[in-house]
């Protein structure tokens, strides 16, 4: 027999033995390894989060700072807007109140309706400067979307059809707001049949 064909003998372990210590201490490793890396994992973003909802509470207190503060800036401009326009108009307030405290008695009623004429024009050079303009003229072709149609009136020739005849009360605009349409009258083209 040789070498290699001998039987070799395999020791067997003791199952009361225990293991040596060079594997208990690769398994325990091992083992408290992952659960210091899960531990560590977790403090990060329990930190992060943390962060970040303080972030998210700072930006929304931002943001509604900044919502407050423009609206007081808004109540603010359209505070001064009207103050602007009501001391524009304090001139011809002060002409209709001349007018309105003349004595009857005294005053001819051409003198009166001059000085009603005067502040109206000076409310209307004012409105108009800052940015009112009227509608509603005699010829112009009837829009629907400035104009309030309150009766027809026949043409006289087709090309008349649809134009404003008459303005009962004037509309206006200011810019490219509507504040109030144009109460007209319109040209309409009848039949021959409906006369």
């Amino acid at each position: 027999m040789s070498v290699r064909d001998e039987p070799r003998e395999i020791p067997l372990e003791d199952p009361d033995e225990e293991p040596a210590d060079d594997a208990t201490e690769l398994a325990g490793a091992a083992a408290e390894e992952p659960a210091v890396a899960t531990e560590d994992l977790e403090r990060e973003l329990g930190q992060e989060m943390e962060a970040l909802q303080d972030r998210l509470l700072r930006l929304q207190a931002e943001f509604d700072n900044y919502r407050k503060r423009e609206a007081r800036e808004r109540s603010a401009a359209w505070a001064r807007a009207k103050a602007d326009l009501a001391q524009k108009l304090l001139g011809a307030l002060d002409d209709l109140q001349r007018v309105a405290h003349l004595d009857p008695a005294k005053t001819a009623a051409a003198g009166v309706i001059d000085g009603v004429s005067l502040v109206e024009r000076k409310i209307s050079d004012t409105l108009a400067r800052e940015g009112l303009t009227r509608i509603g003229e005699v010829g112009e072709p009837f829009d629907p979307h400035r104009h309030e149609a309150i009766s027809t009136l026949p043409a006289a020739s087709p090309e008349q059809a649809g134009l404003v005849a008459a303005v009962a009360v004037p509309g206006y605009e200011f810019g490219s707001q509507l504040l109030r349409p144009a109460q007209v009258l319109v040209y309409e083209q009848r039949s021959a049949d409906a006369i």
